[in-house]
């Protein structure tokens, strides 16, 4: 531990480390006040248990693993404020607040009395840092919550010397240490000196709290540490950074990916009041990882005067090999595909015998076209080079993948480079990509001035790392019983290992195991194929990336079965995911399970199966609802969660969609906020809908056809779900935390389509929903 005497500043942003209150308003009181709130349910009370189970996680297979030091991560002031180190980006997860929370409890720190400094961009000194995957609190739980103890112990250990008693006789309770037997007590901070000078405990040492004792950790009475900020527009994003001497600069980039600068006229941009100068930005090969595109930068003394720069600039592109992409064209490619063998991925039984023996085949092909990320706070950075030293200020959600690529970018030692993060105004896997921090870098150097880069709503749509197209066709054989008795599951679409690779036509392994070959269904002849698909623009992880198309095709196609076998929904659904058992994947050459070891994360079919029966009784599955109006249901497991929801649709004679109830139930093990849960997954069913109604980036002549939010809308407020209600299920005794950031959105679609159907009779196999039920 250090002794910390006051709040740590950097140039033009100050770090938020404020007092922690439960504040009286929340975003869920407001919205309770405007008559659209949900409900809130736990299942049955949680951590009633007498201890952790130990396991194990993929957190050492991250670069960097983890870090277990009191040391690196807490500090305590003489005042007896303890500062928590939180070394994940904040995008609207609570990270910055559940993994401090994790530690104070296992101090028996008074939150009160806690205040929260967010990490530099260091993977060396607080271990892998990457905020994304789900798996902050699933990697980190454990190590948090060890890093407490030890903390605590030293406390208790200085207390016991102080007293000249036996450190079994004092105990760390409510931000003091006492020995009961003399009533002695002293509070953190006049220990604090005595305790950094104690050694720090060995790992298998330490004695972790009974969880019937936690005061936070599973309550969902603590508001995340920004939240006073947030709401009253103090808080830092990346925009917000100001340096003295600081220049703004827009980019003009190549419409195309690939596509090359060949000249510019710059004459009307400089004339532009406030233009200080344009240059040429170094670009890279196309693929290059996150390395920027290129293009000119207009640097000015404001970003409006760049922007207006920019406008007036005359640049030819040459736009490369990608500039006849046309999604209307490729589309067709992928249909085309998909309907020939592709390479198999997993392989049980024999589905070309089945196929020929079933009683009634049912075909579906299901088009889910690119998506763009469009987070709230476009992408910017602040970068300030000197010499061999880099700092950048910016919203990234890999901040020690970032220190990495600037250092590389600018041929300078990591050591020398320092990334400060700031809050992220959303992030959905677009974050990750630091390509606007290395632009800021490289302008900063060029110019041997601190430099903003700032990215406008057009930039962010129409050069981002998008989500994948794809077509995803399955055949299913039902026998004269109704079984379904064979599953062929083809899935074609470009892979986000094109962007680091050229040539790349097959998914990734992370990506076939995001809904294809990790198919749950008890079904005795399965086959999973793979069909070549090359890329042409930049393509990126997006909030749960592969299992969006792949909830999407399997449990639609659920819905079609149970349509053709005169099946209930639900009932069909069940059945297919058979008895409770751990799916056996043995046959799979390559299986990925999130990274994480399947020995502490099987694929559990009986956890599969009860976030169905507790959705399904919560949700009132089957209730009579008034005409015009239907039911559909979906489940999905993603990043090692299980998830289940009900979706209510409404559909006037005008084709016109409503959303009125959701209802959705978790299984994420483990957990350490569930206010935290429940907005995700109020979060995921907005994006799940709007993504369902309006999501579509297209392609014309190599070029992204979308601008900004006329033409790729987002679900506006009047839209949103009226109900949204969660249930949350208990952890086992043994159950490790998984993940809650991303795992609500994939089975929202299928569960709307589902719904639609009921409604209207109308199957809508391809996304964006658009018109497509306008009369």
């Amino acid at each position: 531990m250090n002794i910390l005497a006051n709040p740590r500043k950097v140039r033009g942003f100050e770090q938020h480390i404020r007092p922690i209150k439960v504040e009286k308003v929340s975003r869920r009181s407001m919205l309770k006040a405007l008559g659209i709130a949900g409900g809130f349910v736990l299942a049955a009370p949680v951590m009633s248990r007498p201890a952790f189970a130990s396991y194990q996680t993929g957190a050492d297979k991250m670069p960097h693993g983890t870090v277990v030091d009191p040391r690196v991560f807490v500090a305590i002031a003489p005042d007896g404020i303890v500062t928590i180190v939180a070394h994940r980006a904040e995008m609207g997860t609570g990270v910055r607040t559940s993994l401090p929370l994790i530690v104070a409890e296992e101090m028996d720190a008074d939150w009160s009395r806690v205040r929260v400094r967010q990490a530099h961009g260091d993977e060396v000194k607080y271990g892998n840092q990457d905020t994304d995957g789900s798996r902050s609190t699933r990697h980190y739980l454990m190590p948090m919550r060890q890093i407490g103890a030890s903390a605590r112990k030293m406390l208790e250990q200085a207390a016991a010397k102080r007293w000249g008693v036996p450190v079994t006789e004092v105990k760390a309770v409510n931000h003091e240490v006492v020995h009961e037997a003399s009533g002695r007590k002293i509070g953190f901070g006049g220990l604090a000196a005595d305790a950094a000078r104690e050694p720090v405990p060995a790992i298998d040492s330490l004695k972790l709290k009974d969880p019937k004792t936690f005061r936070y950790l599973g309550k969902g009475e603590i508001g995340i540490v920004d939240l006073h900020d947030i709401t009253t527009g103090k808080a830092g994003y990346g925009a917000d950074i100001r340096l003295p001497g600081m220049k703004y600069a827009v980019i003009a980039r190549p419409p195309v990916t690939g596509g090359k600068l060949v000249s510019f006229d710059s004459a009307n941009a400089v004339k532009v009041s406030g233009v200080e100068k344009v240059m040429e930005v170094k670009g890279w090969p196309w693929p290059s990882k996150f390395q920027p595109l290129g293009g000119v930068a207009v640097i000015a003394r404001n970003t409006g005067a760049a922007i207006k720069g920019r406008d007036a600039l005359k640049v030819t592109w040459d736009d490369g090999a990608n500039g006849k992409y046309d999604s209307a064209a490729y589309r067709t490619e992928l249909e085309g595909a998909a309907r020939k063998p592709g390479l198999i991925v997993r392989k049980e039984g024999d589905v070309d015998a089945a196929l020929k023996s079933a009683d009634k085949v049912i075909v579906g092909e299901y088009y889910l076209p690119h998506l763009a990320h469009v987070s709230m706070e476009p992408p910017a950075a602040v970068a300030d080079v000197k010499g061999d030293k880099a700092e950048i200020w910016a919203p990234v959600q890999s901040p020690g993948g970032t220190r990495e690529d600037v250092a590389k970018t600018l041929g300078i030692p990591e050591d020398n480079v320092t990334i400060n993060v700031t809050l992220l105004g959303g992030g959905f896997g677009r974050k990750s990509k630091c390509d606007y921090a290395l632009e800021a870098a490289l302008l900063s150097k060029a110019l041997n001035a601190p430099v903003k880069v700032q990215w406008t709503r057009d930039d962010d749509i129409q050069h981002d790392f998008l989500h994948t197209v794809s077509v995803e066709r399955i055949e299913a054989g039902l026998d004269k019983n109704g079984k379904v008795i064979a599953w062929r599951h083809r899935s074609v679409a470009p892979s986000i290992a094109s962007t680091f690779a050229a040539g790349t036509v097959h998914q990734a392994p992370f990506e076939l195991g995001m809904g294809l070959i990790d198919n749950p269904f008890e079904i005795a002849n399965l086959q999973c194929e793979n069909p070549e698909a090359a890329a042409y623009t930049r393509i990126g992880w997006f909030r749960s990336v592969s299992n969006i198309p792949r909830a999407f095709a399997v449990q639609s196609m659920v819905g079609e079965l149970a349509h053709a076998a005169n099946r209930d929904q639900k009932e069909m659904l069940l059945e297919l995911i058979g008895s409770p058992r751990i799916v056996d994947l043995s046959s799979v050459k390559d299986p990925w399970n999130y990274g994480e070891p399947y020995s502490s994360y099987p694929i559990d079919t009986a956890r599969l199966r009860r976030v169905v029966e507790l959705v399904a009784d919560k949700g009132e599955w089957g209730r009579s609802v008034p005409k015009g109006r239907g039911l559909g249901i979906a489940v999905h497991r993603s990043f090692v969660s299980y998830i289940a929801t009900i979706v209510e649709v409404a559909v006037d004679d005008k084709g016109k969609l409503t959303v009125p109830r959701v209802d959705t139930a978790i299984d994420c093990g483990t957990y350490v906020n569930p206010e935290r849960i429940q907005s995700q997954i109020e979060g995921a069913a907005i994006m799940g809908l709007s993504l369902a109604k309006y999501g579509e980036i297209t392609f014309k002549d190599g070029k992204v056809q979308q601008r900004n939010f006329d033409d790729f809308p987002l679900l506006r407020i009047d839209e949103a779900p009226l109900v949204t209600n969660v249930y949350i299920v208990p952890p086992g005794p043994d159950t490790p935390p998984s993940g809650v950031g991303e795992p609500g959105v994939p089975p929202f679609a299928p569960a709307l389509i589902n719904a639609i159907f009921t409604a209207t009779g109308k199957r809508i196999r391809a996304l964006p929903i658009g018109k497509q039920l306008e009369t």
